[in-house]
């Protein structure tokens, strides 16, 4: 839908731009440059780029481009990484113009930081989500405090309290736990911990990635994470995608995803509706009655 290299006059991006595996369907309009945050060390998205607020008179121009081009667009996703940090008087006049130029408008999205949507309160919450600004991605990687630490990430209570004020006020969460982060020493730690966060504040989806550290980051990573890490292999990382569903139990619930291009498995279902199915779904690729997607497939 977005004409990346800006060859026809619509919107020019500046890359890398990375968008969640959802909205690839979706027009993206870049707020902001890079991610303000940019210190998690298994991450390498907005290594290249210092982050920026965009002026709002150059977003506002690539709306009206993109208004010209695609007038029946329905869903937007603001890019870059945690665009929802911008102030909310700037969100709301993004929203508002966005509801202008596309008369088709459902629904607008962005990345988040639980700093970011503990920041807004409930109170700027509602007002963006009145505007359509109602759902965020929100990456938890793990609910093992301590391997928060060590990844640079923050806490588990930060990450819980933020889940917590957008179930309450309303705005959609669309969270991503990391598969093999705990590596094969603690693996056991980060699924148990990782679900019993989910099952004290479950966002609306949960999705999984699975850890690949790429060249620029894996020494960074590795110096934090502590001596002696060893990575899962795709049996390993089966076994703790096994736990976690067993685990789930949310009081309310979860749509459930491992379709990200990094995971050996894709997974669909609901939670704790469907987990016999989905734990059956495991077991088969465990047994060697099912395989797993071809590494050359994967990728971020």
């Amino acid at each position: 839908m977005t004409d990346e290299a800006g060859e026809n006059g619509v919107i020019a991006y500046d890359f890398p731009l990375w968008r969640p595996p959802s909205e690839g369907d979706n027009l993206i309009v870049q707020a902001t440059l890079g991610c303000r945050f940019n210190a998690c060390t298994f991450c390498s998205m907005y290594k290249t780029k210092t982050f920026q607020a965009r002026p709002l008179a150059e977003v506002v121009a690539d709306i009206d481009r993109a208004a010209v081009a695609w007038p029946d667009a329905r869903r937007v996703f603001l890019a870059d990484g945690d665009a929802y940090c911008l102030p909310t008087d700037d969100l709301i006049a993004l929203c508002d113009h966005l509801a202008a130029r596309f008369p088709d408008l459902q629904r607008i999205s962005a990345y988040a930081t639980p700093f970011d949507i503990l920041r807004k309160g409930a109170d700027d919450i509602a007002r963006l989500k009145a505007r359509r600004l109602g759902l965020v991605y929100l990456g938890i990687e793990t609910g093992w405090d301590d391997l928060l630490k060590r990844v640079a990430k923050g806490s588990a209570a930060q990450m819980e309290a933020a889940l917590a004020l957008a179930r309450t006020s309303g705005l959609k969460v669309s969270a991503t736990l990391i598969l093999g982060l705990g590596g094969q020493s603690g693996w056991r730690e980060h699924i148990d911990a990782s679900a019993d966060l989910i099952n004290r504040a479950p966002p609306i989806y949960l999705s999984t990635l699975q850890l690949g550290l790429e060249e620029g980051v894996a020494p960074r990573f590795l110096d934090r994470i502590g001596p002696g890490f060893v990575p899962q292999d795709d049996r390993g990382v089966l076994v703790e995608l096994h736990r976690l569903v067993e685990r789930l139990a949310p009081p309310a619930s979860v749509i459930f995803r491992s379709n990200h291009a990094s995971n050996a498995l894709a997974l669909a279902g609901t939670l704790p509706r469907d987990r016999d199915r989905l734990l059956g779904e495991i077991d088969a690729v465990l047994d060697g009655r099912a395989g797993v997607r071809p590494r050359w497939l994967r990728g971020f």
